[in-house]
């Protein structure tokens, strides 16, 4: 494929993006709009104020737009794609666009009603040879933005996340007590599942997710078990990659 890079962790390389932003139009991770809007449709109101993190070129923001969504704040690394997506967008009135680090943003605390992620996590965690077991390097990024979304939610907002990550993998990530959120998760997709994640801030953890950040914390004490997985070098890894 014509963007294909030599491998995966050329996804984390905002150089190659910028690149690739040059000439693409437009890409989909985990379907459009129209797959999962129904589950979207339950959690995030038409008049909220919203972040889109990782907008990259997708389609997303423009089809929310175009279904009544008012306010929508979309972030990514890539300036080419940032100027880009304005320019191209210049006529919808309620799409801003800047390039920032996610990790890093600089909006003021409880700027937001909503945050949504559509395979910017995923994209970030492609050299990870097991996913039990993620490197200390990307545990401490995952933990600087996902502190980062929760400084910037309002109490009551929420974090939505879609990802070919299952629960067991993902809730790794997210259950923490200090995020201040609760987590539910809902599937769409027929051959292949896909997910959708929505977490409340200022909700507590349930029951069952308290036990698994402190089984976890017991785990960081233990000896690391180390597995490894082979290589995927393919454009759709995010959608074939049995996770």
């Amino acid at each position: 494929m014509e963007y294909l890079p030599d491998c995966n962790a050329k996804y984390k390389d905002v150089d190659y993006w910028n690149k690739r932003y040059e000439t693409e139009e437009s890409f989909e991770w985990f379907g459009d709009f129209s797959k999962f809007q129904h589950l979207l449709v339950q959690h995030v109101g038409r008049d909220e104020n919203i972040l889109m993190l990782g907008c990259g070129n997708s389609a997303l923001s423009l089809d929310m737009y175009q279904a009544g969504y008012t306010s929508i704040m979309n972030v990514d690394y890539s300036s080419v794609c940032v100027e880009s997506m304005a320019e191209r967008h210049s006529d919808c009135a309620g799409l801003s666009w800047v390039c920032m680090d996610i990790s890093h943003l600089a909006f003021p605390n409880a700027s937001f009603d909503v945050v949504i992620e559509k395979g910017t996590l995923d994209a970030m965690l492609v050299d990870e040879e097991d996913p039990w077991n993620i490197s200390d390097s990307n545990a401490q990024l995952m933990h600087q933005v996902l502190s980062e979304i929760s400084r910037v939610l309002k109490p009551g907002g929420r974090f939505v996340s879609v990802t070919f990550a299952q629960p067991h993998f993902r809730k790794r990530l997210y259950a923490r007590t200090e995020y201040r959120w609760s987590i539910n998760h809902y599937h769409y997709g027929d051959s292949f599942h896909y997910f959708l994640y929505v977490l409340t801030k200022g909700e507590e953890l349930s029951p069952e997710d308290t036990a698994l950040e402190r089984r976890l914390r017991t785990e960081a004490e233990a000896p690391p078990t180390v597995a490894t997985f082979e290589d995927v070098e393919n454009e759709d890894f995010l959608n074939n990659i049995a996770l």
